[in-house]
């Protein structure tokens, strides 16, 4: 396998927390369905929203292309294994470019610790 991309984001949870406290407009805009379903039942919302927009900002780092770029949030979407381990899936534009460029697999890393949440994404193809 080729490394095709890297990518990292780091994020305070203070800053999601602060636009939680105006509206949930931020994580409609950031979070799938499936994943804006997990939010409205998490224990720790901003904190879930914090690490999904890290995940999402480091995938699209990785692609080398960012968000507005004709690549959305809602393209890139995280999900974990019964272990707890994360995974993407890829939508749209973001896998169109990912197919394109003979991606075929990623990995993630998220982590998240008091006021900071982070991301990591590798790109493969074969």
């Amino acid at each position: 396998m080729a490394v095709m991309g890297l990518g990292t984001d780091v994020i305070e949870i203070s800053r999601i927390e602060k636009q939680l406290q105006r509206s949930n407009r931020l994580a409609q805009r950031i979070l799938t369905a499936t994943e804006l379903a997990i939010f409205d039942e998490h224990s720790f919302p901003a904190r879930y929203l914090a690490k999904r927009f890290a995940a999402k900002e480091a995938a699209v780092k990785a692609l080398g292309i960012g968000i507005g770029n004709g690549i959305s949030f809602q393209d890139v979407e995280v999900h974990n294994l019964p272990s707890g381990q994360p995974f993407l899936r890829f939508y749209a534009k973001f896998a169109q470019i990912c197919e394109q460029r003979n991606i075929t697999s990623s990995h993630i890393s998220i982590s998240d610790e008091q006021q900071y949440a982070v991301a990591t994404v590798i790109l493969e193809s074969p």
